[in-house]
């Protein structure tokens, strides 16, 4: 199996090889009808996009898309599908994060939130199958509800919770919610992967999606993700599923809602180094597939996983 430096000399290299280019974004400077060549903005159209979806379509087999770190999250859902999302043995079709942020939260409407009892206050969102609030762009501390409760149980100055479609927060004494910085999962999966090869994803930080973080649908084979962090999705932060082979290295996943891996019937997930902290659910969701964790095959799913 290669490793984490195979994914940094090639993948990170500052470099590509062949015919493959590098495709600038940068979600301050950028301009989607720019040509995606050069990392500053330039004569007859060049320099970089604005958006990934973008540099996705400008993208073909084996390229590497190279964001730009900025003080603003990349707020888009994207989507790798087929060869020219794919890259070859040895030469992978990357996106390279720098250390930037993808994230499908929105602000909560001060007005969509409504009084429950004492310092309580609720709001429906509208596709709560699966949900995260965030407080000052973080996951904010959540407790745990039964199911079948008749009502939310006691809640904490600053904690939220889930029930019955509704989001819960409590506020602290004198304050409303307006008078915080609260935002929610609204887009639904951070990174979808579709029928690629040999694709290497890494320095990227991925949060705030109604459903999965990163997610290898159908047939994603050869897929490293190494130095991601995917914190505070609806459902997982990872999901291996369809037949795909997902390696997921030197990461850190947690705070996601129902399980921080998820794995499907004919999936293979190699997790390696990596972090999957059980504190708000399992590590390992377990619904199928093959896992092995630093090189052991486990089964039945796990409550936490640390290098």
């Amino acid at each position: 199996m290669r490793s984490v430096l195979y994914f940094l000399v090639v993948a990170l290299s500052t470099a590509s090889s062949g015919m493959a280019r590098d495709i600038f974004v940068s979600n301050t400077r950028g301009d989607d009808a720019a040509t995606g060549e050069g990392q500053l903005a330039g004569s007859g159209g060049v320099g970089p996009v604005r958006s990934i979806a973008r540099a996705l379509r400008l993208a073909g087999h084996g390229d590497r898309i190279v964001l730009e770190k900025t003080d603003e999250p990349y707020r888009e859902s994207i989507s790798l599908v087929g060869g020219r999302h794919s890259g070859d043995p040895g030469h992978p079709f990357a996106i390279v994060g720098n250390g930037a942020i993808l994230d499908g939260s929105a602000p909560v409407p001060p007005d969509a939130w409504e009084h429950h009892r004492d310092a309580v206050y609720r709001f429906r969102p509208s596709h709560a199958g699966h949900q995260q609030l965030f407080l000052d762009g973080r996951p904010a501390p959540r407790a745990r509800t039964e199911n079948q409760a008749a009502a939310p149980g006691e809640l904490k100055e600053g904690e939220w919770c889930l029930h019955d479609g509704y989001v819960y927060f409590c506020v602290a004494p004198g304050k409303l919610p307006r008078d915080y910085a609260l935002s929610f999962t609204r887009q639904t999966v951070g990174i979808t992967l579709a029928h690629v090869r040999d694709v290497a994803i890494g320095d990227l930080t991925v949060q705030g999606f109604q459903l999965d973080g990163i997610n290898a649908a159908n047939d994603a084979r050869a897929i490293w993700l190494v130095r991601v962090v995917s914190r505070g999705n609806g459902r997982s932060g990872v999901t291996v599923g369809g037949a795909s082979v997902v390696n997921l290295e030197d990461s850190l996943i947690g705070d996601n809602g129902q399980a921080q891996l998820l794995t499907l019937p004919w999936s293979e997930t190699h997790v390696i180094k990596t972090e999957l902290l059980g504190k708000t659910a399992p590590a390992w969701e377990d619904r199928g597939g093959k896992v092995i964790v630093d090189g052991k095959e486990v089964k039945g799913g796990l409550e936490k996983v640390a290098p």
